[in-house]
């Protein structure tokens, strides 16, 4: 499976990760035999706390009963959205879903309970983790199942700069752009990838471009830097080789 493969990717890195996060679409049709599928690959194969979030393709009573021994999935009984204390930065898991619809948004509670988490802990260098991606992408057909009211959000993130990353998914692309002062990032897909169609209007399509997934990293005091990881095993590694003439001398 090719969820399974890329667990096997991250367990395969140098060292474990400190938390393993899975921004949304846990499950295809949100049925309960898929998350019993996944809880039994994460409780196998994560080398890690896991943290997850609800996307588009998830139902959240349904995933509530099925993951509730997951950290945050129970804490509210509207939502699937919590905090994370217990690592270096501080995790905001936020829920952008919209029950029966392809793009995401932020009601009235959600900003306040947004607005409220953040303001209770200004001197935490914070992530938000979000499903929907709050800014445009200039993919057209991705962009109209975005976050609707990105502007509320935006607004908010600029109230609290302790915000350093806003991390998404739901593009099935690697991605950057900015909120406020935050740099965010969409994950690229662990299984198909959307094509890259810039500006177009014609339906969305998807192919096999490689697998990947994101790997953060952030020493004490110094600034979150984003890799690009691939799950597929590619030939290598190889070593540098420089000719006698080359103008510098390897390292």
């Amino acid at each position: 499976m090719l969820t399974e493969r890329a667990l096997r990717a991250v367990r395969s890195l140098p060292r474990p990760p400190d938390a393993i996060v899975i921004s949304g679409d846990l499950a295809d049709c949100g049925l309960a035999s898929e998350y019993a599928v996944l809880s039994d690959m994460l409780r196998r194969l994560a080398t890690a706390p896991v943290y997850l979030i609800p996307g588009n393709h998830d139902r959240r009573d349904v995933m509530r009963a099925a993951l509730r021994d997951f950290p945050g999935i129970t804490d509210q009984q509207q939502f699937i959205q919590y905090v994370v204390e217990t690592l270096p930065l501080r995790l905001v898991m936020l829920d952008t879903i919209v029950p029966g619809a392809h793009h995401g948004e932020l009601c009235s509670a959600r900003l306040q309970w947004l607005e409220a988490t953040l303001a209770a802990r200004p001197e935490r260098p914070t992530v938000v983790v979000m499903h929907h991606p709050p800014f445009k992408t200039g993919m057209r057909r991705m962009d109209a199942s975005g976050l609707r009211n990105a502007d509320a959000f935006c607004a908010t993130i600029s109230r609290h700069r302790q915000v350093q990353r806003i991390l998404c998914g739901h593009q099935h692309r690697s991605v950057a752009g900015s909120v406020a002062h935050a740099l965010a990032t969409v994950a690229p897909s662990a299984a198909h990838q959307v094509e890259l169609d810039l500006w177009s209007d014609r339906p969305e399509m998807w192919n096999l471009e490689p697998a990947a997934f994101q790997l953060h990293v952030h020493e004490q005091g110094g600034p979150i830097v984003t890799h690009t990881a691939y799950v597929e095993a590619f030939p290598g590694p190889f070593p540098f080789v420089v000719g006698p003439d080359c103008p510098f001398k390897p390292v």
